[in-house]
Order: C-alpha cells, then sequence, then structure tokens
C-alpha cells in the first residue's frame, strides 16, 4: 500500500535519543536524561485530587469541542494575573496539547503550499507538522548575537504568509523583550504574514517575566500549554487564544478533528491552575539547575552557549569539539551515561555543530549529570 508524500517527514532525534537511553537502562546501566524536555515533577497533587473525584462521580465523557467553560475562564483570568490583559473567555480554545493547537492554528490560517516562517535553531515538530500538512516551512537563519531569535531584517521583504516564533525558545531558553516582541509583530504585518506565538514555557523564567504577542497585539494567535510550567506532559492539554472572528472557524476544525480536548485531562489542568506554591516550588528547581549548568558546563568543555532567560535548556556550539552532533550526542551517551540532544533536531543546516541540553530533571541528576561531562571531557 502507497503512503503520501506529506508522511516523508523526519524523526524527532530526540525521541530516537530517548530510545537508546531506554535501552541502556534496560542493559542495566544508571542513565542521566538531560536530552527529554520534560519536568521531572508530575501533575500538582490538586490535579490529582481533582481527577480522583471528578472519576468517582460519574463517567467522563465528550466535551464541547472548545472545551470546559470553567477552564477557558481560568485561563483567560490568569492572563490578567501574569500579563494584566483583559481577556475575554469567548477567545480561548482548549487544545489536545500544544500540538494540537498547532495543528488547528495552521489549518485555520494557511493553505496548500503557503510559506510560514520559523527560527533556526527552532522546535523540529514545526517543521514536520507545517511539511506534513502540505505548507512550505521557511527556516530563518538566526544569528547568536541576537542569542538565537528572529529580528525584523530575517523576516523583511520575503514572500511568506505567515510567521511562527517561540519565547521563551526551544532549544535555547531565550526570549524576546517587549520591543523586540513588537517589532517582529510589525514585519509580520509589513509582508502580510499571519503571526503565531508559542508560549509553552511561559512560567519558566528567571530574570524578567515573558512577553506575550496579546501584549502587543489581539491580531494574533497565541499557543500554549499545561505540560511545562504546569508539569503535565502526557495528559495532552493545553489552549490557544485567538481573534474573535477567528473562534468560529477553529472550533469547526476542532470538532472534526478532535471532537473535544480529553476531558479528564481538563479536570486536572483546572485544579492544576490553583496551586502555585507546588509550581513555583518547581521554578526554585530549574533557577538552582540553571546556576548548576552555566556554571559546569563551561568547565567541562562547553563553553560557547547562550545564557537562558526561560524555558530549561542549554543550547551550546560545539563547533570547537565535533562535526558530527549526532555523534558526539552518542559517544556521551555511551561513554558517560549522560543522554543529550544533537542539534540537527532544532536546525538541519547548522545543527551538526551544536547540541541540547535539558536540565529539566531534580538538581541531584543534574549535579551528577555534569560531573559525568566533566570526567567525559577530560578523558576525550
Amino acid at each position: 500500500m502507497r503512503t503520501s508524500s506529506r508522511s516523508d517527514v523526519d524523526p524527532f532525534i530526540v525521541m530516537d535519543v530517548m530510545e537508546a537511553a531506554r535501552a541502556a537502562e534496560a542493559a542495566g546501566r544508571h542513565i542521566i536524561h538531560m536530552e527529554v524536555g520534560q519536568p521531572g515533577t508530575g501533575a500538582p497533587q490538586a490535579a490529582i485530587r481533582a481527577v480522583t473525584s471528578a472519576m468517582n462521580a460519574g463517567p467522563m465523557g465528550y466535551t464541547v469541542a472548545l472545551g470546559l467553560p470553567a477552564l477557558r475562564a481560568r485561563i483567560a483570568q490568569l492572563y490578567g494575573e501574569w500579563y494584566d490583559i483583559d481577556l475575554s473567555a469567548d477567545r480561548v480554545i482548549i487544545t489536545s496539547g500544544a500540538s494540537g493547537g498547532f495543528i488547528l492554528a495552521l489549518n485555520a490560517l494557511f493553505d496548500s503550499g503557503d510559506r510560514v516562517g520559523i527560527g533556526a535553531p527552532g522546535y523540529p515538530s514545526y517543521r514536520q507538522i507545517l511539511s506534513g500538512l502540505g505548507m512550505t516551512p521557511v527556516d530563518l537563519p538566526t544569528d547568536a548575537a541576537n542569542r538565537y531569535q528572529p529580528v525584523p531584517g530575517d523576516i523583511a521583504g520575503m514572500d511568506l504568509q505567515g510567521v511562527l516564533v517561540a519565547s521563551p525558545a526551544n532549544p535555547t531558553g531565550t526570549m524576546l523583550d517587549r520591543a523586540a516582541m513588537s517589532d517582529l509583530v510589525g514585519a509580520a504585518a509589513g509582508v502580510g504574514a499571519s503571526f503565531i506565538s508559542d508560549e509553552i514555557y511561559h512560567g519558566i523564567e528567571y530574570e524578567a517575566k515573558a512577553v506575550s504577542a496579546l501584549n502587543i497585539s489581539d491580531d494574533v494567535y497565541v499557543i500554549n500549554s499545561f505540560s511545562k510550567y504546569f508539569s503535565m506532559t502526557g495528559w495532552r492539554v493545553g489552549w490557544m487564544v485567538v481573534p474573535e472572528d477567528h473562534v468560529r472557524v477553529v472550533e469547526r476544525l476542532a470538532q472534526n478533528m478532535f471532537i473535544c480536548p480529553p476531558h479528564v485531562s481538563q479536570v486536572a489542568a483546572l485544579a492544576a491552575m490553583d496551586a502555585r506554591h507546588e509550581l513555583d516550588a518547581n521554578l526554585e528547581v530549574y533557577r538552582a539547575n540553571r546556576a548548576l549548568m552555566l556554571d559546569g558546563l563551561p568547565q567541562a568543555g562547553f563553553t560557547r552557549i547562550a545564557p537562558p532567560d526561560g524555558a530549561f535548556y542549554v543550547y551550546a556550539d560545539v563547533s570547537d569539539l565535533t562535526e558530527d552532533s549526532r555523534a558526539f550526542a552518542a559517544e556521551i551517551l555511551d561513554q558517560a551515561g549522560v543522554a543529550v540532544t544533537p542539534g540537527l533536531d532544532f536546525d538541519p543546516v547548522r545543527g551538526h555543530q551544536t547540541l541540547r541540553f535539558s536540565y529539566a530533571r531534580t538538581t541531584e541528576d543534574i549535579a551528577e549529570g555534569l560531573r559525568r561531562l566533566k570526567d567525559f571531557m577530560a578523558r576525550r
């Protein structure tokens, strides 16, 4: 049986690294996981209690396609708390993770063949989802001098129907301040491109609060998730905020593509939003881990890094150490017992010279991983 040309997307390399790490653990080795962007903590206890109560109360059937009204209202309230934005709950749409949000957003905004600019390095699934939907991802090579974030000059004069940015970004953790975000929204409008802001790492910031694209304009799409700050990766629940006149467009798509987001996950998400004490305690762990990484990676020999403003990643230029980041990552896993992600996932052109280190696990794990990396590099 034939397969479609649209299905011919690249593998997500970090998942291959995870599988290699799993195989090593199955063989009896102890592996330190610095490859995956997944919190080492689980869902807040309030979320677990809410799910237990809801499941005991009755069956968890379909919700409406836009999501539980109480959850939509609580998310709208969050925009007042975090960004001082008076947001109507009618513009909030609950999704099956941020990934579901991207599928809905891209289908709502673009036609087959449309060109969407994405920063490189950037989250690899942007490129693959666009390709899988018959659209054309256009890499915007970013510069270390701009902390690996796009700037208006990367967009000016380009034939683009969309621009997708992330702040804090994956794999770098760098952020756009208000002026930079405003400039990019303006640059996209200048070439007639729709603007999508990936804000999945909001809440995980260290020195300044992340700026939402909604602080700049209502004529944007914003996508977020409960996976990172709210520590609910496997629950597959997220949200998007769209212009008022796009709500029905997205609702029709959601009805047909997903029916609704997982009911049980929405119940958990609503409870998680008021578990700030527990969630902010997680943030302090990331803060401590970040300090360890910024000190320990240069000591180990990884000196070319952009200090992250948010998220839980450090992106390292390893061009002084290797021309094959995939082979280098495999060597680190084999000899040091530390799983890291080769940069080819994030930048197909320059990623052979970069690695991403995640510090989302426990502080004890991060300290041990850095010790192993230092020993490995001393022997190399």
